[in-house]
Protein backbone atom coordinates (compact mmCIF):
# COMPACT_ATOMS: atom_id res chain seq x y z
CA UNK A 1 0.00 0.00 0.00
CA UNK A 2 0.83 3.35 -0.79
CA UNK A 3 -0.69 6.75 0.49
CA UNK A 4 0.55 10.05 -1.04
CA UNK A 5 -0.40 13.34 -2.56
CA UNK A 6 -0.99 13.48 -6.28
CA UNK A 7 1.83 16.00 -6.68
CA UNK A 8 4.33 12.77 -5.98
CA UNK A 9 2.38 10.09 -8.23
CA UNK A 10 5.20 10.34 -10.86
CA UNK A 11 7.87 9.30 -8.01
CA UNK A 12 6.13 6.32 -8.23
CA UNK A 13 6.51 5.37 -12.46
CA UNK A 14 8.97 3.17 -11.89
CA UNK A 15 6.73 0.73 -9.90
CA UNK A 16 4.78 -0.71 -12.73
CA UNK A 17 5.18 0.41 -16.46
CA UNK A 18 1.15 1.74 -16.52
CA UNK A 19 2.00 4.37 -13.49
CA UNK A 20 3.29 6.54 -16.34
CA UNK A 21 0.07 6.35 -18.38
CA UNK A 22 -1.79 7.58 -15.20
CA UNK A 23 0.27 10.44 -14.37
CA UNK A 24 -0.41 11.19 -18.08
CA UNK A 25 -4.00 11.04 -18.05
CA UNK A 26 -4.52 12.93 -14.88
CA UNK A 27 -2.18 15.45 -16.42
CA UNK A 28 -4.46 16.22 -19.43
CA UNK A 29 -7.98 15.19 -17.92
CA UNK A 30 -9.62 16.87 -14.74
CA UNK A 31 -10.92 13.78 -12.85
CA UNK A 32 -13.73 16.01 -11.46
CA UNK A 33 -14.70 16.85 -14.95
CA UNK A 34 -14.97 13.54 -15.65
CA UNK A 35 -18.41 11.78 -16.30
CA UNK A 36 -19.16 8.75 -14.23
CA UNK A 37 -18.71 5.44 -15.36
CA UNK A 38 -15.40 3.67 -16.97
CA UNK A 39 -13.00 5.24 -19.10
CA UNK A 40 -10.85 3.27 -21.20
CA UNK A 41 -7.13 4.00 -21.79
CA UNK A 42 -5.33 0.69 -22.79
CA UNK A 43 -7.89 -1.45 -23.23
CA UNK A 44 -8.17 -3.77 -20.00
CA UNK A 45 -4.82 -2.85 -18.71
CA UNK A 46 -5.39 0.53 -17.63
CA UNK A 47 -8.50 2.26 -17.20
CA UNK A 48 -10.15 4.74 -14.66
CA UNK A 49 -13.93 4.27 -12.86
CA UNK A 50 -15.42 7.56 -12.03
CA UNK A 51 -17.90 6.47 -8.69
CA UNK A 52 -20.73 7.95 -6.53
CA UNK A 53 -19.86 5.56 -3.94
CA UNK A 54 -21.95 5.59 -0.76
CA UNK A 55 -20.71 6.56 2.28
CA UNK A 56 -20.21 3.65 4.82
CA UNK A 57 -18.86 3.40 8.21
CA UNK A 58 -16.25 1.09 9.52
CA UNK A 59 -18.20 -1.91 10.12
CA UNK A 60 -19.56 -1.56 7.12
CA UNK A 61 -17.10 -0.89 4.89
CA UNK A 62 -15.94 -4.64 3.50
CA UNK A 63 -12.36 -5.48 2.95
CA UNK A 64 -11.67 -6.61 -0.72
CA UNK A 65 -8.82 -7.78 -2.93
CA UNK A 66 -7.87 -8.12 -6.46
CA UNK A 67 -5.56 -10.57 -8.14
CA UNK A 68 -4.92 -9.14 -11.51
CA UNK A 69 -4.81 -5.30 -10.47
CA UNK A 70 -4.18 -2.60 -9.22
CA UNK A 71 -6.56 -0.13 -7.63
CA UNK A 72 -5.07 3.58 -7.34
CA UNK A 73 -8.19 5.21 -5.33
CA UNK A 74 -8.12 9.18 -5.69
CA UNK A 75 -11.23 10.96 -3.27
CA UNK A 76 -12.60 13.92 -5.73
CA UNK A 77 -15.07 15.49 -3.52
CA UNK A 78 -14.43 14.97 -0.06
CA UNK A 79 -12.24 12.97 2.57
CA UNK A 80 -12.18 9.19 1.91
CA UNK A 81 -11.11 6.74 4.87
CA UNK A 82 -9.65 3.35 4.02
CA UNK A 83 -9.65 0.32 5.80
CA UNK A 84 -6.70 -2.39 5.58
CA UNK A 85 -5.66 -5.41 6.72
CA UNK A 86 -2.24 -7.48 5.03
CA UNK A 87 -3.72 -10.26 2.06
CA UNK A 88 -1.50 -13.04 4.28
CA UNK A 89 -3.85 -11.86 7.86
CA UNK A 90 -7.16 -12.53 5.82
CA UNK A 91 -8.59 -15.75 5.44
CA UNK A 92 -9.25 -17.93 1.98
CA UNK A 93 -12.59 -17.26 0.80
CA UNK A 94 -13.76 -17.51 -2.74
CA UNK A 95 -12.73 -15.40 -5.52
CA UNK A 96 -14.93 -13.72 -8.36
CA UNK A 97 -12.68 -14.26 -11.11
CA UNK A 98 -15.35 -13.03 -13.63
CA UNK A 99 -15.52 -9.67 -11.53
CA UNK A 100 -11.76 -9.89 -10.46
CA UNK A 101 -12.53 -9.79 -6.47
CA UNK A 102 -12.23 -11.46 -3.30
CA UNK A 103 -15.15 -9.76 -1.00
CA UNK A 104 -14.76 -10.69 3.11
CA UNK A 105 -17.53 -9.76 4.27
CA UNK A 106 -18.12 -9.22 7.87
CA UNK A 107 -14.63 -8.83 8.76
CA UNK A 108 -13.29 -5.34 10.06
CA UNK A 109 -10.09 -3.96 8.53
CA UNK A 110 -7.20 -4.35 10.94
CA UNK A 111 -6.19 0.16 10.65
CA UNK A 112 -7.51 3.06 8.46
CA UNK A 113 -6.07 5.73 7.03
CA UNK A 114 -7.64 8.83 5.72
CA UNK A 115 -7.22 10.54 2.57
CA UNK A 116 -8.36 13.58 1.57
CA UNK A 117 -8.76 14.88 -2.14
CA UNK A 118 -5.55 15.68 -3.55
CA UNK A 119 -4.20 12.48 -2.31
CA UNK A 120 -3.97 9.11 -3.44
CA UNK A 121 -3.48 5.57 -1.88
CA UNK A 122 -2.48 2.60 -4.27
CA UNK A 123 -3.75 -1.16 -3.36
CA UNK A 124 -1.83 -3.96 -4.61
CA UNK A 125 -3.03 -7.74 -4.73
CA UNK A 126 -1.41 -8.53 -1.43
CA UNK A 127 -3.28 -5.54 0.62
CA UNK A 128 -6.60 -5.89 1.52
CA UNK A 129 -8.75 -2.51 1.31
CA UNK A 130 -11.70 -1.57 2.71
CA UNK A 131 -12.92 1.61 0.54
CA UNK A 132 -15.67 4.28 0.78
CA UNK A 133 -15.32 5.14 4.21
CA UNK A 134 -17.06 8.16 4.54
CA UNK A 135 -19.03 10.29 7.00
CA UNK A 136 -20.70 11.97 3.62
CA UNK A 137 -23.59 10.25 2.29
CA UNK A 138 -21.75 10.15 -1.19
CA UNK A 139 -18.73 10.11 -2.03
CA UNK A 140 -17.10 10.62 -5.48
CA UNK A 141 -13.81 9.54 -6.70
CA UNK A 142 -11.72 7.64 -9.39
CA UNK A 143 -10.44 4.36 -9.22
CA UNK A 144 -7.92 3.62 -11.89
CA UNK A 145 -7.65 -0.02 -12.32
CA UNK A 146 -3.98 -0.98 -13.51
CA UNK A 147 -3.15 -4.78 -14.96
CA UNK A 148 -0.26 -6.06 -12.41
Amino acid sequence: MIIDTLDNLAKYEAVNPLFKDVVEFIKQNDLNKLETGKHEIKGKDLFVNIQAAKGRTPDAAVIETHRRMIDIQIPLDGPETFGYTPLCRLPEVEYNDEKEITKYGDLMAESFIDCQPGMFAIFFPQDGHAPCISMAPEIKKAIFKVKY
